[in-house]
């Protein structure tokens, strides 16, 4: 039940006290959970940026639209990218995982081409996305996932050639005057008979 809790309290933070800041060791416990997130086939297909450097967090905010206010207002700015370069993944995991995963990788995913396989990795730091805002949540540290942001430009900041950022993730403090918060604004969510079904 306390995670139950946890849930019904976290929500998508859109104000942030500017002046509070997540401490340094539970920074640490952020990028543990980063690294032991789950992934098909132990896959790990990502790289994870966590930014704090005030000169890299505005040039990040004013390639995100609408969200460069929470940017440089929050603590920090992680940002989760996949590998794009498929010649690059399988090196990685030919040296990580068992014989039976790179079997499965090659008959089942490589068989459906490269196109195919990018989107798979994709997909595999959405699995890391859900596992982080969990653990932010149960850390009471408020959180603010986004894809509104110019991709590309991310890339060339943060000088990613083999990687490509999918999404950024705020991350500090709520301002207590922020309207979002459940306090102010009641969480909206369809029914649960709408969208569960027990079998």
């Amino acid at each position: 039940m306390a995670f139950l809790e946890t849930a019904k309290e976290r929500y998508t933070t859109k104000k942030y006290n500017s002046t509070e800041r997540i401490t340094a060791d539970k920074i640490a416990e952020l990028k543990e959970i980063l690294r032991l997130s789950p992934s098909s086939i132990n896959s790990q297909p990502w790289r994870f940026f966590f930014i704090s450097d005030g000169e890299t967090k505005t040039k990040l905010a004013e390639a995100s639209y609408w969200n460069a206010e929470k940017i440089n207002e929050a603590s920090h700015l992680v940002v989760f990218s996949a590998l794009h370069d498929v010649e690059r993944f399988e090196e990685q995991i030919n040296g990580t995982l068992p014989e039976g995963s790179i079997n499965y990788y090659h008959r089942f995913l490589k068989s459906q081409g490269e196109q195919h396989v990018q989107s798979w990795m994709k997909q595999q730091v959405y699995l890391s996305l859900g596992f982080f805002l969990a653990a932010c949540a149960a850390n009471h540290i408020d959180a603010t996932p986004m894809e509104g942001i110019e991709n590309d430009r991310y890339d060339r900041i943060l000088g990613l050639e083999q990687y490509h950022t999918l999404f950024a993730v705020a991350i500090g403090y709520r301002n207590t005057e922020d309207s979002n918060q459940p306090s102010i604004t009641a969480k909206s969510r369809l029914n649960m008979a709408d969208i569960i079904r027990a079998i």
